[in-house]
């Protein structure tokens, strides 16, 4: 390790530093096997202690909180360790040190070939998204299961809009405050690493708008991308049990195909009544 910082660093070393005194200030000695000093006024971990548990030195850990260092995926990975990161905080922590993902400029058109598996999903709901879930495609099934995103302001057509401002998503999706959060947790940890992209700043400032989201921002809570089943409380077709499938086109960098699979046969006759308008 070099002896010299670098001088003050962007935003993106700045949000990795906040990240990481964040999770150093909700920890105790007791939670690592240190002993609790009295008289202790330091909330959480001194960064001192992180250094030592860490196997680094005190000024570079004080170094990358202040976001004045790059360093090496060793070290961060002994950081995470030693702050009892959990594999999606290590993930986002991780994530400062690998490329950038696909370029921001992503084309906003989706190929012919995956708007024709979108549209073939029906009655199942798919979605093409961009690296900001805006939403470039959809099909019947979809427009039927939510809303028809064509009918709504083209800056409103993204997926994070849809859970956290459109009301009647609180109680289409049987565990909203579950599902929001964990959205809210990945676009956080994608944003963090493009901090000069415009619609992500735009995007930013809509969420913060809604009092549940500027709380878990305010947090800096991060989460992956976990398949599993979403449960709808639909107004027209009742209860559904749909598995959430998620695939990257290596064609087109930058955009995921999203569908959703019944997971038993209630479910799937619900989207065919769905579809149908029964």
């Amino acid at each position: 390790m070099s002896a010299v910082p670098t001088p003050p660093a962007g935003s993106s070393r700045r949000e990795l530093g906040a990240f990481l005194r964040s999770r150093r200030e909700r920890l105790t000695p007791g939670d690592v096997g240190l002993p609790q000093a009295p008289g202790r006024r330091t909330p959480g971990l001194r960064r001192a202690e992180v250094a030592k548990l860490a196997g680094i030195s005190v000024s570079w850990y004080t170094w990358l909180e202040q976001g004045r260092v790059r360093t090496s995926e060793q070290v961060l990975r002994a950081v995470s360790r030693a702050l009892r990161l959990d594999a999606a905080e290590t993930a986002h922590v991780l994530s400062f040190v690998q490329d950038g993902g696909p370029p921001a400029d992503a084309p906003t058109w989706v190929s012919p070939n995956l708007l024709s598996l979108v549209q073939a999903m029906t009655p199942h709901p798919a979605v093409v998204l961009d690296l900001h879930w805006d939403l470039l495609a959809w099909n019947a099934g979809y427009a039927a299961l939510l809303t028809d995103p064509a009918r709504l302001h083209p800056k409103q057509r993204n997926l994070l809009w849809l859970v956290f401002r459109w009301p009647p998503a609180r109680t289409l999706l049987a565990d909203w405050e579950h599902e929001a959060r964990a959205l809210l947790g990945q676009f956080r940890s994608r944003a963090a690493r493009r901090p000069d992209d415009p619609r992500f700043a735009e995007l930013t400032d809509e969420l913060l708008s809604d009092s549940d989201a500027a709380r878990w921002y305010e947090r800096r809570e991060t989460a992956g991308f976990q398949p599993s089943v979403r449960r709808f409380r639909h107004p027209t077709v009742g209860e559904l049990r749909l598995r959430y499938v998620k695939l990257a086109a290596v064609d087109q960098p930058g955009h995921h195909f999203l569908a959703y699979l019944p997971d038993d046969r209630d479910s799937e006759d619900a989207l065919h009544r769905l579809r149908s308008g029964d």
